[in-house]
């Protein structure tokens, strides 16, 4: 379009059109930034997820996945003796983080891998080694002692 001919539209169209052109940009950018690959849910725990088969196999494919926490075995010493009493004294090589993976459902001692804690319980949490994944144990809970899972998933 010439200078002239712009010049001569209203002040009105010249302002929709200049809105809309705004529009479209601001646009065109939200979209490239929702359209970016990204392969992590944007936290530390993103990292255990790659242990989910180990961590299904502990549970024998039972029960519902609560969620997933990567923590410091130090940590675990107040808040969970007996997951930080299964990460020292496993065999090979020692750790400082494990991954935890919390399952909802109906579990019993005999019916997961390496049991720790209670006979019979609704909670059961895989305790794996980072990053190599060995399994510790898993303990079976009365409620979670950790908040497990991401809400906004």
């Amino acid at each position: 379009m010439t200078r002239e001919r712009w010049s001569q539209r209203p002040y009105g169209a010249r302002l929709r059109l200049g809105v809309a052109a705004a529009a479209v940009v601001v646009g065109a950018f939200a979209l490239a930034g929702c359209a970016s690959v990204r392969n992590e849910l944007g936290t530390a725990d993103s990292a255990c997820y790659i242990g989910l088969p180990e961590a299904v196999a502990a549970v024998h494919h039972h029960g519902h996945l609560f969620g997933v926490r990567l923590v410091s075995v130090s940590s675990l010493e107040r808040q969970a003796p007996l997951l930080y009493e299964a990460a020292r004294k496993a065999p090979g090589r020692s750790t400082s983080q494990v991954c935890l993976v919390a399952f909802g459902g109906t579990f019993t001692a005999g019916a997961v891998q390496h049991p720790l804690g209670r006979a019979a319980s609704h909670l059961a949490v895989v305790e794996l080694a980072y990053p190599d994944k060995r399994l510790f144990g898993t303990v079976l809970l009365r409620r979670p002692f950790l908040a497990f899972g991401h809400t906004h998933i």
